[in-house]
């Protein structure tokens, strides 16, 4: 496996490479970047224009100007690593470490939305093929997937940004919507479920929580001070626990749930404590390492209940360590939601329409990523709804693909439950074709970033590639194609792992 990776990475470097070289050349003769200098009156333009010349090595062919670039990464081996500086005389590098964070932050989270939902509802709709939610799922994907992305944008700022900021002045909910959004979610809990008398009992016990719901934000005015509580972080995490047990290990596997029952008690047990010291304090690596802490912490509790299979409840322990911890993260943020939103900065409306963070904001953790988020919800929103649909219809056609397969009616006719034949055999194998289309759509994603980016006026590389473009800056538009293609690679090297995990058959050795 090393070696073919490694041959693997080889040779994506040399096609990496020569790409480089193309685009270099190409990006030179687009243009003239001294055009703005030639039209320009001031007295000493000649003087400018022989500064940019020698600032950017005009007076040497592109053909050859290019490995004056390339000398700059290979510098690097010395510690003096360099992407030459754009017209202006700003350091490439330098523009181009605070963009790929913002740009990072939001395709990772687009994607990571959208692989969740599409490969839900490919998932759903395969098993319910040609019903009403099939029908109505494929429809949906279908219109997101033609949507162009800055037109989606745009709809976004107004609908989901400017009507629920409005709204959000005077969050009560008329009873006519809840009527309205319970039956939806009724008729959906109705096409997604089969015949019988618990299909009834599902139906209408989905209409009267979502309605509930509804009518205690209305009544409440929860929207204005949100929070979870620690009941609430409670309830979420037994139903999470449930729900995970039930889906990786099935009823029958009480160890499992045991563990994942614990796993959420420590998580309650952990409320106050991490709220009266930890939190105070919070940063980003620190953040970060209490996620890996809690997965340990769950999958150690997996280990100690035991079971059949010590792998299984090790991971139903870690998934609802991760997701409980995630709810207590949650609660935190809302508790600092009503101050954020009244602040001077925000004035009441906290969607935000331009940019990737409010201008002179400033505060502790939790403030600062709330004002990111806030920023980050309609671009990353646009992205996910045009990616998973595509998601969506290549997990519905691998699912359908596998479930036809033999071993499929052989562990049907060996009498497992039709729980452990989606989950175990059929789920694991259908993700195979989809990896590949994740990875390779993730490079995609980036270039759809650049139009969503703009539309949204982001700090990005989006914005970064459309100044390098505009000023015809060889510099700018190199060093945001190197950070792409060096995803694009590590990503296919993810996919390749990936395809040995999902499928022990496959064993790259050559």
């Amino acid at each position: 496996m090393l070696t073919f990776l490694l041959r693997r990475l080889a040779a994506s470097l040399v096609v990496l490479l020569v790409a480089s070289y193309v685009v270099y050349v190409i990006t030179c003769f687009s243009g003239d970047p001294l055009q703005d200098l030639r039209q320009s009156t001031s007295p000493n333009k000649a003087g400018l224009i022989a500064q940019r010349t020698a600032l950017m090595h005009l007076d040497v062919s592109p053909f050859l100007r290019y490995f004056i670039w390339f000398g700059g990464l290979l510098k690097g081996f010395t510690g003096h690593f360099t992407l030459g500086v754009t017209s202006g005389g700003q350091a490439v590098t330098g523009q181009l470490t605070a963009a790929v964070g913002s740009t990072f932050q939001l395709v990772t989270g687009a994607t990571l939305i959208a692989i969740v939902i599409g490969v839900a509802l490919g998932v759903v709709t395969a098993l319910r093929q040609y019903t009403a939610f099939d029908y109505g799922t494929t429809m949906m994907a279908f219109v997101f997937f033609s949507l162009p992305s800055f037109w989606l944008a745009v709809l976004l700022k107004e609908y989901l940004a400017i009507d629920f900021n409005n709204f959000l002045g005077h969050p009560v909910v008329p009873p006519v919507v809840i009527a309205i959004v319970a039956l939806v979610a009724g008729v959906v809990a109705w096409s997604i479920t089969e015949r019988g008398r618990s299909r009834w009992w599902f139906v209408g016990g989905t209409m009267v929580v979502i309605a509930a719901f509804l009518t205690f934000i209305s009544l409440t005015h929860w929207l204005d001070n949100p929070g979870l509580t620690i009941g609430g972080v409670a309830v979420l995490g037994v139903a999470t626990a449930f729900g995970v047990s039930y889906l990786t290990a099935g009823k029958e596997n009480k160890r499992s749930l045991y563990a994942a029952l614990t796993t959420a008690l420590v998580g309650v047990v952990l409320y106050y404590p991490l709220e009266w010291t930890v939190f105070s304090s919070m940063s980003m690596p620190l953040f970060l390492f209490l996620g890996v802490v809690a997965i340990a912490v769950g999958a150690l509790v997996g280990w100690l209940w035991g079971g059949p299979d010590r792998r299984v409840s090790m991971r139903t322990g870690g998934v609802v360590a991760f997701l409980t911890a995630g709810y207590i993260a949650v609660d935190r943020f809302m508790q600092d939601w009503n101050t954020y939103v009244n602040s001077t900065y925000v004035n009441g409306r906290p969607i935000a329409t331009i940019g990737s963070q409010t201008p002179n904001f400033d505060g502790d953790f939790w403030f600062t990523y709330i004002d990111r988020i806030t920023h980050l919800a309609l671009p990353t929103i646009s992205l996910a709804l045009i990616s998973l649909a595509g998601y969506s219809r290549y997990a519905r056609a691998s699912m359908l693909d596998v479930m036809n397969q033999d071993y499929i009616r052989t562990a049907r006719s060996k009498g497992l439950t039709e729980r452990a034949v989606v989950m175990r055999h059929a789920f694991r194998n259908a993700l195979i074709p989809v990896v590949t289309i994740v990875t390779l759509d993730f490079g995609a994603l980036i270039s759809g970033a650049i139009v969503t980016e703009n539309v949204f006026s982001f700090q990005g590389m989006g914005d970064l590639f459309i100044a390098g473009v505009t000023a015809v800056d060889p510099n700018t538009i190199m060093g945001v194609f190197l950070v792409t293609g060096i995803w694009a690679i590590a990503f296919n090297v993810i996919a390749d792992v990936l395809y040995s995990a999902l499928d022990p058959r496959i064993r790259v050795t050559s």
